[in-house]
């Protein structure tokens, strides 16, 4: 594994944003006002050096950025990754905090930033996704965790260039798989689509247990 970045290695820019993003849900905060990387074509995998710089993130690169981050913090820097059936996967900073896990995350769709540190597994933590990532093709198949010291040396929080050997490494690793109720499925599925009906843009506000999620 890497050793912990130095307070020289960070730019007075970026060790600002450090230094005044202690914890889970002040990353969570600074990542929610950062415009979202509404790429079209997946063009960009930014580190964190590339997000400070850019002003923007999608969820893959605020993942990374919430590690760099929460690490100098004393968090490890852990991922989850969330496969969906569509193929559009999703990717979150993972924390722990007196037994209980909870997530920073930044996506376009309201339901699936972060939340907080209410769950016993990580298993019921992505869960909590599942309601909200019912779309028009989207449904949770499988998750993994991720630490990313594992990928050694590979310079994923400073470099200028596209850090493609996260997302492949992401991609890679086994996940274990989640079954769920398709009658559940069918139901926000079914939801979603009335709602857009009527909402064809805005964020769609229709879940409960909204009490658990952290912007």
């Amino acid at each position: 594994m890497t050793m912990l970045p130095s307070r020289s290695q960070f730019t007075k820019k970026e060790w600002r944003i450090i230094q005044s993003r202690g914890t889970p849900l002040q990353a969570q905060r600074f990542l929610t006002h950062l415009l979202y990387n509404n790429e079209s074509e997946g063009e960009t995998c930014r580190s964190f050096r590339g997000v400070v710089a850019s002003g923007k993130a999608h969820c893959l690169e605020a993942a990374i950025t919430a590690a760099v981050i929460l690490e100098q913090h004393g968090y490890p820097p852990l991922v989850v990754s969330i496969e969906s059936q569509d193929k559009l996967d999703h990717v979150l900073f993972l924390f722990r905090r007196k037994e209980r896990y909870g997530a920073v995350a930044r996506s376009r769709d309201f339901g699936l930033h972060g939340r907080r540190p209410v769950f016993r597994r990580v298993r019921d933590l992505v869960m909590s996704y599942f309601d909200p990532y019912c779309d028009m093709t989207g449904r949770i198949t499988g998750y993994a965790v991720a630490d990313l010291r594992d990928l050694g040396n590979y310079d994923w929080r400073f470099s200028r260039e596209n850090v493609w050997k996260v997302e492949r490494y992401l991609q890679a690793i086994e996940h274990t798989p989640i079954k769920s109720s398709d009658a559940r499925y069918r139901k926000w599925h079914r939801r979603y689509i009335e709602f857009r009906k009527l909402n064809p843009a805005g964020p769609v506000d229709i879940y409960p247990k909204r009490d658990c999620w952290m912007f």
